[in-house]
C-alpha cells in the first residue's frame, strides 16, 4: 500500500531548514546559494527523502541533478555573484548581474524562440507557445505548465524558470494554437512540453487535451506528454487527489483512438526503483498509454555505460520503451555537464551492445541542433581519414533524414557546431538548403527572427570553414 505524500517544495531559502541539508559541506552550501541566484533551483520532499543518498554527497546522481554546483558557472561568473552576496548587495543589483550572466549562457539554443515559431495564416502573427520545426510534429507549451516538480540542473529550458519574462515561452488557454493545428493537416503528432505539463491540475489538462476528441482534430493521431513527473513526483499518478481523474483522461483519449505517449524523462536507474515510481508506471500503462524514456548523457550523473545498461534493462522489464539518448545541449551549465562526442558515442555503444533487442529501440547519441536531430551513428576510418558518421533522425527538410554524412574526427568536439566536413569538403550537404529555408522564413516573418543571426550562431554546424 502506497501512503499518500503531501508535496513540499524546497528552494534557496530552505537550505538551512531541512535536516538532510545539514550533510552538505559548508562551502558546497554557499556555492549552491551563489549558483541558485543565476540558474533555477527547486527540489521536493520525495527527492530529498526517497531518492538522494545523503551519505554520498556531493557525488549522488540525484543530488547532482537537482542541486546547483559551483562548476556550473564559469569562475568569473561565480565570483561576480559571490562578491555581491558576501557584501549583501541590494536585490536589484543581484538581479541585474544574474540577468547579464544568464544571457551569456545561450538561454534559447537551436532557434527555439525564433526559427521554430509558426504563424497563424489569418492574421500573419506568431503563434506564441508553439514550435513547429518538423513537418509531422508540433510542440505546445501550456502556460500553466511552465514549472516542474523539481528543476534539473542540466535542463536546456532553464530559462523558462528564472523570472525573465522575455525568456519565457508559453501559450495560454485560448484556441489560437488549436486554430493553427486545424489549418495544418500534415501535423499528426502534438507534444505537450514545458516546463512540465503534469504540474497542471486535471481541469487545466482537460482544457488542453479534450479538444483533440473533436472531429476537426482527426488528423492528430498521437498525443505526447513530455514529463519528469514519473521520476520526480510519481504520486501524481498514484495517491494525489486527482490521480484517478488524470488516468481516466488518458484512458478516454486512448479509447477515442489516440495514441497517448508519456515521454518519461529518466536520467538514472535509481529513479525507477521506489515502490511509488513502479506503481505509477503500472497505473499509466493500465490506461492504454505507453511510456517512452529519454535522457541526455550528463557528466556527473550518467556518463557510464553501466548506468545506461541497467536503466534500459530496468525500463524494458517495466514495459517502458527506451527512446532517446541525447547529447547535452549547448546552453546553461553545459561546461559542467557536457562530454566529448566521441565519448558519448562510446558510452552509447558500450551500453547498447549489452542489452537485448527489446532495449535497442533507443536512438542516439542525438544532438537537437538548428538543422535537426543529428545522430552519431559511428566512428570509422574511410580512405585513411578518421571520421564521425552522422545522420539526421529528424530534419527541417524530411529529405535529409537517414542520409549519412561525415565529419572530421575531433576529440574536443561536444556539439555539432564544433565539427567540420570530412574529405576536404567545404560544407555539409544541408548547408545551402538550411540557409534558404531560414531566409525564406525570415522574409515571411520578419517580426519573428533574424535568419542571419541564426546562421551565424550555428555557422560551423552549417559546414563553414
Amino acid at each position: 500500500m502506497i501512503e499518500k505524500k503531501q508535496m513540499r517544495f524546497y528552494g534557496i531559502r530552505d537550505l538551512s531548514k531541512i535536516p538532510q541539508f545539514k550533510k552538505i559541506p559548508k562551502d558546497d552550501l554557499f556555492a549552491t546559494k551563489v549558483v541558485s541566484h543565476v540558474l533555477p533551483f527547486r527540489t521536493n520532499n520525495y527527492l530529498v527523502e526517497e531518492l538522494i543518498d545523503w551519505d554520498n554527497i556531493p557525488n549522488d546522481p540525484i543530488y547532482q541533478l537537482t542541486f546547483p554546483q559551483k562548476g556550473m558557472l564559469e569562475e568569473n561568473q561565480f565570483n561576480r555573484m559571490a562578491e555581491l552576496i558576501h557584501r549583501k548587495a541590494p536585490r536589484e543589483e543581484l538581479n541585474k548581474t544574474a540577468n547579464k550572466i544568464r544571457f551569456e549562457l545561450n538561454p534559447h539554443p537551436a532557434g527555439q524562440m525564433t526559427a521554430n515559431v509558426p504563424v497563424l495564416e489569418e492574421d500573419d502573427e506568431p503563434v506564441r507557445g508553439v514550435q513547429h520545426k518538423y513537418r509531422e510534429t508540433a510542440l505546445v507549451f501550456p502556460s500553466a505548465g511552465q514549472t516542474c516538480h523539481a528543476y534539473c540542473t542540466f535542463c536546456f529550458r532553464w530559462a523558462q524558470f528564472v523570472g525573465m519574462t522575455d525568456l519565457k515561452f508559453a501559450t495560454d488557454e485560448s484556441n489560437r494554437f488549436q486554430k493553427y493545428l486545424k489549418q495544418h493537416k500534415e501535423i499528426s503528432n502534438v507534444l505537450f512540453t514545458g516546463g512540465d505539463p503534469m504540474v497542471m491540475t486535471l481541469k487545466k489538462l482537460e482544457v488542453f487535451l479534450t479538444p483533440f476528441l473533436k472531429p476537426e482534430f482527426e488528423h492528430i493521431r498521437n498525443i505526447r506528454i513530455g514529463t519528469k513527473s514519473v521520476a520526480y513526483w510519481p504520486y501524481k499518478f498514484v495517491t494525489d487527489d486527482e490521480a484517478d481523474g488524470v488516468l481516466k483522461l488518458f484512458e478516454k483519449l486512448v479509447k477515442a483512438g489516440k495514441h497517448v505517449a508519456i515521454m518519461g524523462h529518466y536520467n538514472h536507474w535509481v529513479e525507477l526503483t521506489t515502490p511509488v515510481a513502479r506503481e505509477a508506471v503500472k497505473r499509466i500503462q493500465n490506461t492504454g498509454a505507453v511510456i517512452r524514456s529519454q535522457s541526455p548523457i550528463v557528466k556527473h550523473v550518467n556518463d557510464d555505460p553501466a548506468i545506461w545498461k541497467r536503466m534500459w534493462k530496468d525500463q524494458v522489464s517495466q514495459g517502458i520503451i527506451p527512446y532517446y539518448m541525447f547529447v547535452e545541449r549547448d546552453t546553461g551549465a553545459k561546461n559542467y555537464f557536457e562530454i566529448p562526442l566521441y565519448q558519448a558515442y562510446k558510452i552509447f555503444r558500450d551500453a547498447f551492445k549489452n542489452v537485448s533487442g527489446l532495449g535497442r529501440t533507443v536512438r542516439g547519441p542525438s544532438m537537437s541542433a538548428l538543422p535537426g536531430k543529428v545522430s552519431i551513428e559511428g566512428i570509422s576510418e574511410i580512405n585513411g581519414e578518421k571520421v564521425f558518421v552522422l545522420t539526421f533522425l529528424q530534419a527541417r527538410n524530411p529529405e535529409w533524414v537517414k542520409r549519412p554524412f561525415f565529419a572530421k574526427y575531433n576529440e574536443d568536439a561536444t556539439w555539432l557546431n564544433h565539427l567540420k566536413p570530412a574529405f576536404g569538403k567545404k560544407k555539409f550537404f544541408y548547408k545551402d538548403e538550411l540557409k534558404k529555408i531560414l531566409e525564406e522564413r525570415a522574409a515571411k516573418d520578419k517580426h519573428v527572427f533574424n535568419a542571419k543571426e541564426e546562421l551565424e550562431d550555428e555557422h560551423l554546424a552549417a559546414g563553414a570553414a
